[in-house]
Protein backbone atom coordinates (compact mmCIF):
# COMPACT_ATOMS: atom_id res chain seq x y z
CA UNK A 1 0.00 0.00 0.00
CA UNK A 2 1.14 3.38 -0.50
CA UNK A 3 1.97 5.30 2.67
CA UNK A 4 0.30 8.87 2.60
CA UNK A 5 -1.90 8.40 -0.13
CA UNK A 6 -5.45 9.95 -1.02
CA UNK A 7 -7.44 6.54 -1.73
CA UNK A 8 -10.18 7.03 -4.20
CA UNK A 9 -13.10 4.79 -5.60
CA UNK A 10 -12.88 4.71 -9.33
CA UNK A 11 -13.42 2.45 -12.39
CA UNK A 12 -10.62 1.77 -14.72
CA UNK A 13 -10.60 2.13 -18.60
CA UNK A 14 -8.19 2.30 -21.48
CA UNK A 15 -7.33 4.73 -23.90
CA UNK A 16 -5.04 4.71 -26.47
CA UNK A 17 -2.84 1.95 -24.67
CA UNK A 18 -3.35 3.91 -21.23
CA UNK A 19 -5.17 3.41 -18.54
CA UNK A 20 -7.34 5.88 -17.16
CA UNK A 21 -9.30 6.45 -13.88
CA UNK A 22 -12.75 7.95 -13.47
CA UNK A 23 -14.39 8.81 -9.79
CA UNK A 24 -16.71 10.73 -8.05
CA UNK A 25 -15.27 13.19 -5.55
CA UNK A 26 -16.96 15.60 -2.62
CA UNK A 27 -17.30 19.43 -3.95
CA UNK A 28 -15.62 19.82 -0.41
CA UNK A 29 -12.26 17.88 -1.69
CA UNK A 30 -12.24 19.99 -5.23
CA UNK A 31 -10.30 23.30 -3.89
CA UNK A 32 -8.15 21.29 -2.06
CA UNK A 33 -6.91 18.78 -4.22
CA UNK A 34 -6.81 20.91 -7.36
CA UNK A 35 -4.67 24.39 -7.82
CA UNK A 36 -4.99 26.46 -10.73
CA UNK A 37 -1.01 25.59 -12.42
CA UNK A 38 0.48 25.72 -9.10
CA UNK A 39 2.82 28.66 -8.49
CA UNK A 40 5.96 26.41 -8.51
CA UNK A 41 5.51 24.80 -11.76
CA UNK A 42 7.29 25.53 -14.89
CA UNK A 43 5.94 27.44 -17.50
CA UNK A 44 6.47 25.12 -20.18
CA UNK A 45 4.27 22.41 -18.18
CA UNK A 46 1.40 24.75 -17.79
CA UNK A 47 -1.97 22.80 -18.97
CA UNK A 48 -4.15 25.83 -19.46
CA UNK A 49 -4.41 29.27 -20.73
CA UNK A 50 -4.95 32.08 -18.19
CA UNK A 51 -7.73 31.80 -15.92
CA UNK A 52 -10.55 34.68 -17.18
CA UNK A 53 -12.21 35.52 -13.85
CA UNK A 54 -15.11 37.49 -14.72
CA UNK A 55 -16.49 33.81 -15.67
CA UNK A 56 -15.92 32.65 -12.43
CA UNK A 57 -18.80 34.71 -11.00
CA UNK A 58 -21.27 33.57 -13.16
CA UNK A 59 -20.59 29.86 -12.71
CA UNK A 60 -20.39 30.42 -9.10
CA UNK A 61 -23.83 32.02 -9.13
CA UNK A 62 -25.46 29.06 -11.62
CA UNK A 63 -24.03 26.56 -9.12
CA UNK A 64 -25.70 28.68 -5.90
CA UNK A 65 -28.75 29.63 -7.05
CA UNK A 66 -29.67 26.24 -8.71
CA UNK A 67 -28.42 23.96 -5.85
CA UNK A 68 -31.36 21.57 -6.64
CA UNK A 69 -31.29 21.33 -10.37
CA UNK A 70 -27.40 22.25 -11.70
CA UNK A 71 -25.86 20.28 -14.40
CA UNK A 72 -21.97 19.88 -14.09
CA UNK A 73 -19.66 18.34 -16.36
CA UNK A 74 -16.41 15.79 -15.62
CA UNK A 75 -12.98 17.47 -14.43
CA UNK A 76 -10.46 16.38 -15.98
CA UNK A 77 -7.06 15.65 -14.53
CA UNK A 78 -4.06 15.13 -14.94
CA UNK A 79 -1.54 13.30 -12.51
CA UNK A 80 1.99 13.09 -11.40
CA UNK A 81 2.78 10.28 -9.21
CA UNK A 82 2.99 6.44 -9.14
CA UNK A 83 -0.74 5.98 -8.59
CA UNK A 84 -1.66 2.01 -7.65
CA UNK A 85 -4.99 0.52 -8.49
CA UNK A 86 -6.77 -2.11 -6.54
CA UNK A 87 -9.70 -4.22 -8.09
CA UNK A 88 -12.17 -5.67 -6.31
CA UNK A 89 -11.31 -9.12 -7.98
CA UNK A 90 -9.92 -11.11 -10.65
CA UNK A 91 -13.16 -11.12 -12.72
CA UNK A 92 -13.44 -9.45 -15.91
CA UNK A 93 -16.02 -7.07 -14.63
CA UNK A 94 -14.32 -6.70 -10.79
CA UNK A 95 -10.93 -5.85 -12.79
CA UNK A 96 -12.44 -2.59 -13.60
CA UNK A 97 -13.66 -1.53 -10.82
CA UNK A 98 -11.78 -0.88 -7.28
CA UNK A 99 -9.79 1.75 -5.20
CA UNK A 100 -7.22 4.61 -6.76
CA UNK A 101 -4.44 5.19 -4.48
CA UNK A 102 -2.38 8.14 -5.46
CA UNK A 103 0.49 9.72 -3.17
CA UNK A 104 -0.08 13.00 -1.19
CA UNK A 105 3.35 14.17 -3.21
CA UNK A 106 1.65 13.37 -6.91
CA UNK A 107 0.94 17.13 -8.26
CA UNK A 108 -2.24 17.37 -10.10
CA UNK A 109 -3.37 19.73 -12.87
CA UNK A 110 -6.67 20.61 -13.93
CA UNK A 111 -6.74 19.70 -17.89
CA UNK A 112 -10.49 20.96 -18.57
CA UNK A 113 -12.71 22.13 -15.75
CA UNK A 114 -10.81 24.86 -14.41
CA UNK A 115 -13.33 27.55 -14.21
CA UNK A 116 -15.52 24.92 -12.63
CA UNK A 117 -13.47 24.22 -9.95
CA UNK A 118 -13.18 28.12 -8.92
CA UNK A 119 -16.78 28.90 -9.17
CA UNK A 120 -17.24 25.52 -6.77
CA UNK A 121 -14.43 27.07 -4.09
CA UNK A 122 -16.89 30.41 -4.41
CA UNK A 123 -20.34 28.32 -4.54
CA UNK A 124 -19.40 26.34 -0.95
CA UNK A 125 -19.41 29.48 0.76
CA UNK A 126 -22.17 30.80 -0.31
CA UNK A 127 -24.24 27.05 -0.38
CA UNK A 128 -21.90 25.02 2.29
CA UNK A 129 -25.16 22.46 2.08
CA UNK A 130 -23.23 21.31 -1.57
CA UNK A 131 -20.24 20.11 0.36
CA UNK A 132 -21.16 16.74 0.46
CA UNK A 133 -22.54 16.79 -3.53
CA UNK A 134 -20.27 15.07 -5.25
CA UNK A 135 -18.52 15.91 -9.25
CA UNK A 136 -16.89 12.96 -11.62
CA UNK A 137 -13.18 13.12 -12.31
CA UNK A 138 -11.24 11.62 -14.88
CA UNK A 139 -7.47 11.08 -13.97
CA UNK A 140 -5.26 10.33 -16.57
CA UNK A 141 -1.55 9.52 -15.38
CA UNK A 142 0.97 12.03 -16.59
CA UNK A 143 4.79 11.30 -15.22
CA UNK A 144 6.46 14.71 -15.17
CA UNK A 145 3.27 16.04 -16.74
CA UNK A 146 4.81 16.22 -20.21
CA UNK A 147 1.25 15.43 -21.73
CA UNK A 148 -0.97 17.86 -19.99
CA UNK A 149 -0.53 20.55 -22.34
CA UNK A 150 -1.08 18.20 -25.62
CA UNK A 151 -3.97 16.72 -23.63
CA UNK A 152 -5.52 20.13 -23.29
CA UNK A 153 -5.21 20.65 -27.10
CA UNK A 154 -7.28 17.19 -27.32
CA UNK A 155 -10.00 17.83 -25.20
CA UNK A 156 -10.62 21.06 -26.97
CA UNK A 157 -9.92 20.11 -30.60
CA UNK A 158 -13.29 19.48 -31.23
CA UNK A 159 -15.52 21.27 -28.67
CA UNK A 160 -17.96 23.20 -30.84
CA UNK A 161 -20.59 25.68 -28.95
CA UNK A 162 -23.80 25.02 -29.62
CA UNK A 163 -26.16 27.37 -31.54
CA UNK A 164 -27.58 30.01 -29.69
CA UNK A 165 -31.21 29.52 -31.05
CA UNK A 166 -30.57 25.89 -29.92
CA UNK A 167 -29.36 27.23 -26.33
CA UNK A 168 -32.64 29.67 -26.26
CA UNK A 169 -35.07 27.18 -27.25
CA UNK A 170 -33.34 24.16 -24.56
CA UNK A 171 -33.20 27.14 -21.71
CA UNK A 172 -36.03 26.19 -19.28
CA UNK A 173 -34.77 28.47 -16.44
CA UNK A 174 -34.42 31.98 -18.19
CA UNK A 175 -37.43 33.31 -18.23
CA UNK A 176 -36.61 35.95 -21.47
CA UNK A 177 -35.89 32.07 -23.38
CA UNK A 178 -39.28 30.86 -22.76
CA UNK A 179 -40.81 34.09 -23.32
CA UNK A 180 -39.34 34.44 -26.72
CA UNK A 181 -40.64 30.68 -27.44
CA UNK A 182 -44.19 31.26 -26.90
CA UNK A 183 -44.50 34.65 -28.96
CA UNK A 184 -43.10 32.77 -31.93
CA UNK A 185 -46.05 30.79 -31.46
CA UNK A 186 -48.51 33.99 -30.81
CA UNK A 187 -47.09 35.60 -33.89
CA UNK A 188 -47.95 34.23 -37.14
CA UNK A 189 -44.74 35.25 -39.33
CA UNK A 190 -42.54 34.24 -36.69
CA UNK A 191 -44.31 30.08 -36.31
CA UNK A 192 -43.46 29.98 -40.17
CA UNK A 193 -40.41 32.39 -40.25
CA UNK A 194 -38.74 31.01 -37.43
CA UNK A 195 -35.60 29.10 -38.10
CA UNK A 196 -35.42 27.21 -33.84
CA UNK A 197 -32.13 25.42 -34.43
CA UNK A 198 -29.56 27.54 -36.09
CA UNK A 199 -27.95 30.29 -35.06
CA UNK A 200 -28.02 32.24 -38.54
CA UNK A 201 -30.37 31.30 -41.12
CA UNK A 202 -28.92 29.39 -44.74
CA UNK A 203 -29.04 31.08 -47.71
CA UNK A 204 -31.69 29.26 -49.52
CA UNK A 205 -33.50 28.78 -46.62
CA UNK A 206 -37.67 29.52 -46.24
CA UNK A 207 -36.80 30.91 -42.62
CA UNK A 208 -36.16 34.75 -42.28
CA UNK A 209 -35.33 34.73 -38.78
CA UNK A 210 -33.15 33.27 -36.30
CA UNK A 211 -34.87 32.09 -32.67
CA UNK A 212 -32.27 33.58 -30.72
CA UNK A 213 -32.88 36.75 -33.17
CA UNK A 214 -36.38 36.84 -31.94
CA UNK A 215 -34.85 36.61 -28.25
CA UNK A 216 -32.62 39.70 -28.15
CA UNK A 217 -35.35 41.68 -29.97
CA UNK A 218 -37.62 41.46 -27.56
CA UNK A 219 -34.83 41.69 -24.78
CA UNK A 220 -34.36 45.21 -26.56
CA UNK A 221 -38.11 45.93 -26.51
CA UNK A 222 -38.94 44.99 -22.88
CA UNK A 223 -36.19 46.87 -21.05
CA UNK A 224 -34.94 43.05 -19.99
CA UNK A 225 -31.29 43.19 -20.87
CA UNK A 226 -30.75 40.21 -17.87
CA UNK A 227 -32.89 37.19 -17.10
CA UNK A 228 -35.74 38.29 -15.41
CA UNK A 229 -39.04 37.15 -14.62
CA UNK A 230 -41.86 38.18 -17.10
CA UNK A 231 -45.26 39.16 -16.12
CA UNK A 232 -48.29 38.04 -18.40
CA UNK A 233 -48.93 41.66 -19.66
CA UNK A 234 -45.47 42.14 -21.12
CA UNK A 235 -45.71 39.00 -22.70
CA UNK A 236 -49.08 40.36 -24.51
CA UNK A 237 -47.52 43.15 -25.02
CA UNK A 238 -44.29 42.02 -26.63
CA UNK A 239 -47.11 39.34 -28.81
CA UNK A 240 -49.03 42.18 -29.76
CA UNK A 241 -46.21 44.93 -30.74
CA UNK A 242 -44.25 41.99 -32.79
CA UNK A 243 -48.10 41.54 -34.70
CA UNK A 244 -48.49 44.67 -35.44
CA UNK A 245 -45.01 45.60 -36.59
CA UNK A 246 -45.77 42.50 -39.12
CA UNK A 247 -48.52 43.87 -39.99
CA UNK A 248 -47.15 47.11 -41.71
CA UNK A 249 -44.17 45.17 -43.43
CA UNK A 250 -46.21 42.66 -45.86
CA UNK A 251 -43.32 41.34 -47.48
CA UNK A 252 -42.94 39.29 -44.24
CA UNK A 253 -46.79 37.81 -44.70
CA UNK A 254 -46.01 37.20 -48.43
CA UNK A 255 -43.14 35.33 -47.66
CA UNK A 256 -45.39 33.03 -44.74
CA UNK A 257 -47.99 32.26 -47.64
CA UNK A 258 -44.71 31.35 -49.62
CA UNK A 259 -45.79 33.78 -52.40
CA UNK A 260 -42.40 34.98 -52.13
CA UNK A 261 -38.84 33.98 -52.13
CA UNK A 262 -37.05 34.44 -48.38
CA UNK A 263 -33.89 33.96 -50.09
CA UNK A 264 -34.91 37.18 -52.79
CA UNK A 265 -35.97 39.21 -50.15
CA UNK A 266 -32.61 38.56 -47.93
CA UNK A 267 -31.29 39.83 -50.99
CA UNK A 268 -33.02 42.64 -51.94
CA UNK A 269 -34.19 44.03 -48.90
CA UNK A 270 -32.79 45.24 -45.59
CA UNK A 271 -35.93 44.06 -43.09
CA UNK A 272 -34.99 40.34 -43.74
CA UNK A 273 -31.91 40.54 -41.79
CA UNK A 274 -31.57 40.25 -38.14
CA UNK A 275 -30.00 43.76 -37.92
CA UNK A 276 -33.24 45.45 -38.77
CA UNK A 277 -35.31 42.54 -36.36
CA UNK A 278 -32.99 44.03 -33.54
CA UNK A 279 -33.19 47.44 -34.30
CA UNK A 280 -37.11 47.28 -34.32
CA UNK A 281 -36.85 45.70 -30.52
CA UNK A 282 -34.68 48.80 -29.36
CA UNK A 283 -37.07 51.55 -31.37
CA UNK A 284 -39.81 49.42 -29.67
CA UNK A 285 -38.54 49.88 -26.20
CA UNK A 286 -38.50 53.80 -27.00
CA UNK A 287 -42.12 54.11 -28.52
CA UNK A 288 -43.10 51.90 -25.69
CA UNK A 289 -40.63 54.18 -22.86
CA UNK A 290 -42.41 57.25 -24.30
CA UNK A 291 -45.57 56.59 -25.35
CA UNK A 292 -46.82 53.72 -23.72
CA UNK A 293 -50.81 53.72 -23.58
CA UNK A 294 -50.69 54.99 -27.48
CA UNK A 295 -47.56 53.04 -29.31
CA UNK A 296 -49.91 51.49 -31.94
CA UNK A 297 -50.45 54.83 -33.28
CA UNK A 298 -47.23 54.86 -34.14
CA UNK A 299 -46.20 51.55 -35.25
CA UNK A 300 -48.00 52.33 -39.04
CA UNK A 301 -45.07 54.97 -39.43
CA UNK A 302 -43.22 51.78 -40.73
CA UNK A 303 -45.29 52.09 -44.15
CA UNK A 304 -42.95 55.15 -45.02
CA UNK A 305 -39.44 53.04 -44.60
CA UNK A 306 -37.85 51.73 -48.27
CA UNK A 307 -36.44 48.83 -47.15
CA UNK A 308 -34.48 47.98 -50.25
CA UNK A 309 -30.66 47.52 -50.23
CA UNK A 310 -30.65 49.60 -53.61
CA UNK A 311 -31.77 52.83 -51.81
CA UNK A 312 -27.84 53.35 -50.66
CA UNK A 313 -28.39 56.89 -49.82
CA UNK A 314 -30.67 55.88 -46.74
CA UNK A 315 -28.91 52.47 -45.46
CA UNK A 316 -25.41 53.05 -46.67
CA UNK A 317 -23.54 53.97 -42.84
CA UNK A 318 -26.84 53.22 -41.73
CA UNK A 319 -27.17 49.45 -41.55
CA UNK A 320 -24.48 48.68 -44.27
CA UNK A 321 -21.28 49.10 -44.48
CA UNK A 322 -19.65 49.47 -48.78
CA UNK A 323 -23.46 47.86 -50.05
CA UNK A 324 -22.70 44.91 -46.96
CA UNK A 325 -25.38 44.55 -44.50
CA UNK A 326 -23.24 45.29 -40.64
CA UNK A 327 -24.32 43.59 -37.56
CA UNK A 328 -22.43 45.78 -35.88
CA UNK A 329 -23.35 48.02 -32.58
CA UNK A 330 -23.29 50.85 -34.14
CA UNK A 331 -25.21 49.85 -36.79
CA UNK A 332 -28.31 48.58 -34.62
CA UNK A 333 -27.74 51.91 -33.14
CA UNK A 334 -28.31 53.77 -35.93
CA UNK A 335 -31.04 51.63 -37.57
CA UNK A 336 -32.84 51.60 -34.64
CA UNK A 337 -32.48 55.58 -34.52
CA UNK A 338 -33.57 55.53 -38.11
CA UNK A 339 -36.82 53.45 -37.36
CA UNK A 340 -37.28 55.25 -33.99
CA UNK A 341 -37.67 58.77 -36.17
CA UNK A 342 -40.25 56.84 -38.05
CA UNK A 343 -42.28 55.95 -35.00
CA UNK A 344 -42.37 60.36 -34.50
CA UNK A 345 -39.69 59.82 -31.41
CA UNK A 346 -36.52 62.47 -31.35
CA UNK A 347 -33.42 60.56 -30.85
CA UNK A 348 -30.75 62.34 -29.36
CA UNK A 349 -28.32 59.21 -28.82
CA UNK A 350 -24.91 59.73 -29.71
CA UNK A 351 -25.37 56.64 -32.56
CA UNK A 352 -28.19 59.09 -33.90
CA UNK A 353 -25.45 62.07 -33.74
CA UNK A 354 -23.03 60.14 -35.37
CA UNK A 355 -25.12 59.38 -37.84
CA UNK A 356 -25.99 62.72 -38.75
CA UNK A 357 -22.64 64.04 -38.34
CA UNK A 358 -21.16 61.03 -40.62
CA UNK A 359 -22.64 58.11 -41.96
CA UNK A 360 -19.05 57.19 -43.74
CA UNK A 361 -17.48 56.23 -39.94
CA UNK A 362 -16.12 52.84 -40.10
Amino acid sequence: MIENSHAFAAIRGTQAGREYYVTMLPLKVIPKLFQFDEPDLPSELRAQRTLNRARIPEIARYLSENHRGYTFASLTASVDGKVRFEPLGEAVTAKAVGRLLIPMSARFVINDGQHRRAAIEIALKDRPELADETISVIFFIDAGLRRSQQMFADLNRHVIRPPQSLNVLYDHRDRLAQLACRVVERVGVFKVLTEMERGSVPIRSNKLFTLNGIYRATKHLLGKLKPAPVPEAEEELASNYWKAVAEQIPDWRLAAEKKVSCSELRRDYLHAHGVVLEALGIAGGKLLASTLSRWNQAVPGLQGMDWSRSNVKVWEGTAMVDGRISKSHLHVARTADLISSHFGITDTSPAANSSKSGKSQR
